[in-house]
């Protein structure tokens, strides 16, 4: 009878560990393991955030990129009374201050097609895309989701951030790079 419990027992946590790996990388929060695996759709990431640019971060060496909204792409450039400005890298730098050696959950929804992870990251109760579009340094991803567009309304009223002049819509930016090369 010992035998037999021993026997389910090691089965059961063989079992255990198999789906642990398969919903998220061996770690109920998403996080992934020495083993490798990675977060999943559904599961969550923590951890500190490495600044990639202003709409994707490197969390435990997952690539999130924040779901529903588009900020300047780092070389970008915008426009204020006339002179020229680094609103993407201001936007980087303004994320990068926001989430400085703290923890963050990025709940992971979508897999995009550069095989970044995409997510709503939060810094305790904080909604981080939120606090982007709401400072004026992303805009609501209106392609993917609604749920920034009344944030980007307040910082449009406000004149935050690349608000506060001219600018080129980053997904427009980027497509004029490309067919720049």
């Amino acid at each position: 009878m010992r035998t037999i419990l021993k026997g389910f027992a090691a089965a059961l946590v063989a079992l255990l560990v198999y789906v642990a790996v398969e919903q998220g990388g061996g770690d109920p929060h998403g996080v992934p393991s020495a083993s490798g695996g990675a977060p999943g759709i559904g599961s969550a990431v923590r951890g500190r955030a490495h600044v990639v640019d202003a709409d994707t971060l490197d969390i435990a060496g997952v690539r999130v990129r924040l779901h529903g909204i588009d900020a300047p792409e780092r070389d970008q450039n915008c426009t204020r009374s006339g002179v020229a400005w680094r609103c993407g890298q201001q936007a980087s730098a303004a994320l990068a201050a926001l989430v400085a050696g703290r923890d963050l959950r990025c709940e992971l929804s979508d897999r995009d097609r550069y095989g970044r992870m995409v997510g709503i990251c939060w810094l305790d109760a904080l909604d981080v895309n939120g606090w982007l579009v709401q400072q004026g340094w992303a805009v609501a991803y209106r392609r993917f989701s609604a749920a920034y567009v009344g944030a980007e309304a307040v910082a449009r009223e406000a004149r935050r951030g690349i608000w506060a002049g001219t600018f080129t819509m980053p997904e427009e930016y980027r497509r004029s790079q490309t067919s720049a090369r």
